[in-house]
């Protein structure tokens, strides 16, 4: 034993003394580490800057809205540099919750009613201090529409509402039913297709504040249902203007690209089990009404909504509810300026079902798509901390349908 230690400890010796002094890969030295680390950074910064950090497409129905964008919104034109350590689709996606600030926003709760005897939850950013707008009565109003399972409380919305601060403008979040901690009053909750409670919420703004302008925007299937409801309405609405972020604008396409191994593992699985985290808290109300042990134990999203979702409200099977809920089909119809965003790399909304050919026959739609950016990701600079590039996209878009919105009338000359 000793003679086994003694020739280890020779053997690490001489290692050592070779590795030290023939080698020199110490990483402050002068050879072969410091070598690699310095080509492999060039390297690096070379493959960033060619095939990462790149302009942002910009697609459009209209002349018109194209040449507002671009003077109003410089963002549009402007090199997107994904954050460098982390512009990978799924990181951006995973690590946004985590790396971005939460701003301190205190809400003004509101519950109102639905047709139906059921109750919506509205939280309100009233701002009171705002010097640009000091008349609540005509203090424009920017109404926000989280994700699937998201509600006010998300750091995405944080960030409109503190964009919109900064604006001077009043904020309100429409919270879909029972995600927020209020009472479920009837077995209903909400989906993409539907848009009837939304309705009520928007004539409810307007009747709140008559003579303030509103624009709204909208987040994953948040911004779906505006999608759609822009769609149903036309030119009937009170909106100003509508921007959409990280939509999917295929429900077949997005569920598909979402039951793929990886993606199942990371973002399908766990997005199911917050729904059904949702039925839980309901149950009492909602048992009356479904099978809720069947529909606790389905895996994904797509046996979620099959078991759940589309019986409803009503759809005689799954696909019809996916076609009814996907706002392709309705981009033709909407009258009202609608700015969207999109990553390409946006597992939850695939390139290959984005709807640029859509986007080209009405003047009313502009879409705009950058190559990395995940959903709702969207991270630049160093430490993504503060702001994100769909931040910016909202400020500058949100400001400019509100102070220019004048030059938005009639986008089909």
């Amino acid at each position: 034993m000793i003679s086994l230690d003694l020739n280890f400890n020779i053997l690490t010796r001489d290692l050592s003394h070779y590795l030290e002094n023939q080698v020199k890969v110490g990483l402050l030295g002068s050879g072969v580490g410091l070598s690699l680390v310095l080509g492999f950074s060039a390297a690096y910064t070379c493959y960033y800057l060619i095939s990462v950090a790149k302009k942002p497409q910009l697609i459009s129905g209209g002349r018109k809205f194209n040449q507002f964008l671009r003077e109003q919104c410089p963002v549009v034109s402007e090199t997107y540099y994904p954050t460098f350590w982390c512009w990978e689709s799924r990181i951006q996606t995973l690590l946004r919750p985590f790396v971005t600030a939460k701003p301190g926003v205190v809400y003004r709760n509101e519950l109102i009613k639905a047709a139906d005897g059921g109750q919506i939850s509205l939280d309100w950013f009233d701002n009171d201090s705002s010097l640009s707008h000091p008349d609540p009565a005509t203090r424009p109003t920017v109404l926000l529409l989280p994700g699937l399972t998201g509600t006010s409380r998300e750091s995405y919305i944080l960030h409109m509402v503190q964009q919109s601060r900064d604006l001077g403008y009043r904020c309100v979040v429409f919270n879909n039913r029972g995600v927020s901690g209020e009472t479920l009053l009837t077995p209903r909750t909400y989906c993409a297709a539907n848009t009837e409670d939304l309705e009520t919420v928007i004539e409810h703004i307007q009747r709140t504040h008559e003579a303030a302008p509103i624009m709204a925007a909208g987040v994953s299937m948040g911004g779906m249902m505006l999608a759609n409801y822009l769609g149903r309405k036309g030119q009937k609405t009170c909106l100003k203007g509508v921007v959409v972020f990280s939509a999917g604008w295929d429900v077949f396409e997005c569920t598909a690209s979402l039951e793929k191994p990886l993606d199942r593992f990371l973002f399908n699985s766990y997005l199911t089990s917050c729904l059904q985290a949702s039925v839980h808290r309901h149950r009492p109300v909602l048992e009356k009404s479904y099978n809720i042990d069947h529909v606790m134990k389905a895996r994904t999203i797509r046996e979620f909504d099959e078991r759940f979702t589309s019986i409803m409200f009503g759809y005689p099977t799954n696909d019809d509810y996916y076609h009814d809920a996907s706002p392709v089909h309705r981009l033709k119809s909407v009258q009202v300026p609608m700015l969207c965003l999109n990553a390409a790399d946006d597992v939850f909304s695939p390139s290959h079902a984005i709807p640029v050919e859509a986007v080209k026959q009405n003047p009313n739609l502009a879409l705009l798509i950058t190559c990395h950016g995940g959903h709702i990701g969207f991270l630049e600079g160093l430490w993504p901390r503060q702001s994100t590039y769909m931040d910016r996209v909202f400020k500058q878009f949100a400001k400019a349908v509100i102070e220019q919105g004048s030059r938005l009338k009639d986008l089909s000359r």
